[in-house]
């Protein structure tokens, strides 16, 4: 590193230090502010984002979308506006300073600083605050219920402590006792007829009939407090683990351990109802409860649980519970010996627990009894050994970064909660499973990779057996054998009735919908996969769009354009955007994490982007006098558009917008109005000698064209010499129009910084002839040295390379092909290519190709 650095403090000019303004240096990269978690309420009226630097405490800003209010957080974060719009509901993070020290001292956890909640009346300046609290949830579907978990409760020191040895302790001690008071009064009952009153109950049930040792305090649970947002009362339930509400907000599942300091508790389950304030025990006793699930209704509840092992048993079986609303307490749904449940197998602890979106259905998981550990061995006479075969699915040193995956793997099940019926749907056969309908679908997917996973060594991807599944029985048909190609979840249509796949050795997609197999985009002349495509494997396609709801239409990118196209041939493929002979390509922005599929008329957003200029837009593509046409909500222009958030309830979007001169800020548009900038970030950056930067396009030696970003400082002089650095890493120049902070970098061109210091940067696309990849960057990067070299304002006898990762690899090679560039830094590359040829990869155990 310190050679590296030398060879770039030769290259350093000396004119920078004329400018009027400073240069970057290395003591402004903690306060660079970026734009994190952006939202919008439903009413589209209401916007709250986050304000990050790289190091140090952020900021939560919560904004009118007509910028006549605004209020910033110190330290505010994970905001959530509630869907009634009336609140925002956020954690505030502790000091960065005092965390930042309590690691470095390695305080305990109890002894670290910890976060805060703040809640906040929309268009109001109070702050409603409790400190030391842990997590907090929400409905995702309803408003008026907040619920907060807090961190242990600080015991107050003992009268026999000894004195504080210096000041600072007795402020710290004293600090804890205010807090631990302010919890307690937090916790008092007050007057029903004041307005932020705060009713606390404890409920902790207990039974004399004896348990195992009650836990230690570290074991135990915490306080959950349950707050009415629209009327400030509070419920505060004891000993809480874990907590849930279903997504309409009518229930709430907790878990509670048991009182540490009373041996007749017991661990047990709760059910409060939201509406009739009326909180039932669901279960109680066990040893362990996790995995919890309600339906969207509230009116199901599942769950796992293991009650029955002794401490010293070496075998712990999870079984899964049931409630429903009129039942005195949860019963046993499934069990190692319930009918269904293969030989051998039992509910696996690690599967997921869900109901489908109607509730008639409930998914879970099982796996293979695991052997019971042989106790009659001592550890000291065991030996421990390594077998591999070589017809095993992974590599052996993969099987052992896999390990603690393997152990925990596991199949999904389904149990049918009105025929009374299980159904594996998943095997060591068939492990993937897509659901389909939310799942209620009539038929799933499944896909199948055994026995092939070995040649993703050498392949980057595996071949497959598609397999339809039914759901009601587990039955499934094998309808695609060794599918070289792509399938994922948004392949399958919203019934599972059809599901479409991407085959690589046509270059087509084929749908299946229980009758045939078809070729739906035979009549598609233009790629559907990467045009660009120069590694040594298969083009990727571009991918699906979306499905209509009523599995009509799917609709299918190719570069450009987006195909509208019948999954049975009923009509041949239309374009519903196209963009290819303006070189401007189409993607659909979902904005709506409800929606399912597409509507007949249904309004759509697209992001939009030129390949010739770079410019980037954003659009509606709407109904209007019966025919669909592009609304522009942010026309095409020289920026790049950042992540995307539309109101539910409103035509109300909030966006960022940035380029390489300025940084990224937030935008907001209102019923197709123009866009109001909501945020003004880094304004520190107009004291320091930024840059700008530009397409530059030139012929390498083979005469191919190609095209790369030129960085140029602000205070650029053509009548003199610049030094100049290369960057790359495959192709760059669609980024032209990214923002790029000052930041520390382990192993890449920090840019901004070298170019405020007075150096010319270039980022050049290469296109990789198969085969030879130091040839091809070769002809790419020397031959733009040498075009960039006829300008006067290049300093030719002074230029460098960098690369990261891919590229540093060819900064190792090119210093062996050439002399022209005075210093080279290779970040984190291979430098031996042969001797690298078949070796392991570390973090993954998988062989280097």
């Amino acid at each position: 590193m310190l050679r590296t650095t030398l060879f770039f403090l030769c290259l350093l000019p000396v004119h920078y230090l004329l400018a009027q303004k400073k240069p970057l240096d290395h003591t402004v990269y903690d306060g660079w502010q970026n734009i994190g978690q952006r939202s919008i309420s439903n009413d589209g009226k209401w916007i709250v984002y986050n304000v990050n630097v790289q190091e140090g405490d952020n900021e939560l800003v919560i904004q009118s979308a007509d910028a006549s209010y605004k209020k910033t957080i110190a330290r505010g974060a994970d905001a959530t506006i509630t869907e009634d719009n009336r609140f925002v509901i956020f954690k505030i993070s502790a000091p960065f300073k005092e965390a930042r020290e309590a690691r470095i001292k390695k305080k305990k956890a109890d002894e670290s600083p910890k976060d805060s909640l703040g809640i906040i009346e929309l268009g109001k300046d109070s702050v409603w605050k409790m400190a030391r609290v842990k997590s907090f949830k929400t409905p995702d579907k309803a408003s008026g219920w907040l619920a907060y978990h807090l961190e242990k409760a600080i015991e107050p020191p003992s009268r026999n402590a000894r004195p504080a040895a210096n000041e600072k302790k007795v402020t710290d001690s004293l600090t804890h006792i205010i807090d631990s008071l302010k919890n307690v009064i937090a916790a008092m009952p007050k007057k029903k007829n004041n307005k932020d009153a705060e009713i606390t109950e404890e409920y902790l049930m207990t039974d004399a009939d004896g348990d195992d040792a009650a836990p230690s305090t570290a074991d135990a649970g915490t306080d959950l407090v349950i707050r009415n947002l629209k009327n400030s009362e509070q419920k505060t339930f004891r000993f809480v683990l874990e907590y849930q509400f279903n997504d309409k907000g009518t229930k709430l599942v907790l878990e509670q351990t048991r009182n540490p300091k009373d041996s007749l508790s017991k661990p047990q389950v709760l059910l409060y109802d939201l509406v009739k304030n009326k909180v039932d025990t669901i279960a109680k006793g066990g040893n362990d409860f996790k995995n919890f699930a309600l339906s969207d209704d509230g009116e199901q509840l599942a769950f796992l649980a293991e009650r029955d092992a002794k401490p010293k048993d070496l075998q712990k079986f999870y079984k899964l519970w049931y409630y429903k609303d009129g039942m005195d307490s949860a019963v046993v749904l499934v069990d190692k010996g319930t009918t269904g449940v293969r030989n051998g197998y039992t509910v696996s602890e690690y599967g997921v627990v869900s109901f489908s979106n109607s509730g008639k259905r409930l998914f879970f998981a099982t796996a293979p009894i695991a052997p019971p550990k042989d106790t009659t061995l001592v550890e000291m006479d065991l030996v421990k050994l390594d077998v591999w075969h070589y017809k095993d699915d992974y590599l052996q040193t993969v099987q052992l970064t896999r390990l603690q995956r393997d152990l925990q793997q596991n199949y999904m099940a389904v149990y049918d909660l009105s025929a009374k019926k299980i159904s594996q749907l998943a095997t060591e056969e068939i492990p993937t499973v897509f659901q389909s309908g939310q799942g209620d679908g009539a038929v799933f997917i499944g896909t199948s990779d055994v026995g092939r996973r070995i040649e993703s060594q050498w392949t980057g991807g595996t071949i497959k057996d598609v397999y339809a599944i039914n759901p009601a029985d587990g039955s499934r048909k094998l309808i695609r054998k060794e599918l070289d190609g792509n399938l994922t979840p948004a392949y399958v249509s919203p019934s599972g009735k059809t599901v479409v796949w991407y085959d690589n050795k046509t270059k087509h997609y084929f749908s299946y919908d229980g009758d045939s197999t078809r070729n739906i985009t035979a009549r598609i002349r233009t790629s559907l996969a990467n045009e660009e495509n120069d590694s040594p494997t298969d083009a990727s396609p571009y991918g699906i769009m979306r499905w209509q709801k009523d599995e009509s239409a799917v609709y299918i990118y190719d570069r450009y354009s987006v195909w509208k196209v019948s999954p049975k041939n009923a009509f041949a493929p239309t374009i519903l955007l196209g963009g290819r002979a303006a070189k401007t390509s189409y993607r659909y922005q979902q904005v709506d994490r409800e929606e399912r599929g597409l509507e007949e008329g249904q309004t759509m957003l697209f992001r939009t982007f030129n390949d010739l200029t770079k410019k980037a837009g954003l659009w509606e593509y709407k109904v209007e006098n019966g025919k669909y046409k592009l609304v522009a909500l942010s026309k095409d222009s020289t920026v790049s558009i950042g992540q995307v958030a539309k109101a539910k309830e409103a035509d109300a979007y909030v966006f960022s917008k940035e380029s390489y001169t300025n940084s990224p800020d937030l935008y907001s548009v209102v019923d197709y109005g123009a866009a109001k900038k909501l945020s003004s970030i880094n304004p520190q950056q107009a004291s320091y000698n930024w840059g700008t930067a530009e397409l530059y396009k030139w012929k390498t030696f083979l005469g191919k064209s190609s095209e790369g970003i030129l960085y140029k400082p602000e205070n650029f002089d053509s009548t003199k010499k610049y030094p100049l650095l290369f960057y790359f890493y495959e192709k760059l120049s669609d980024g032209l129009y990214g923002y790029q902070a000052p930041s520390p970098t382990p192993s890449r061109l920090n840019i901004s910084f070298f170019v405020s210091r007075g150096y010319l940067v270039f980022a050049p696309d290469i296109s990789y002839t198969i085969g030879h990849p130091a040839k091809s960057a070769y002809d790419y990067i020397v031959s733009a040295a040498k075009d960039l070299s006829k300008h006067k304002w290049v300093d030719s006898k002074n230029m460098g390379i960098q690369g990261q990762s891919w590229g540093g690899i060819q900064v190792a090679q090119l210093v062996t092909m050439t002399d022209i560039f005075k210093a080279a830094w290779a970040g984190a590359p291979v430098a031996n290519m042969t001797s690298a040829y078949g070796g392991i990869r570390w973090e993954s155990g998988a062989n280097r190709r």
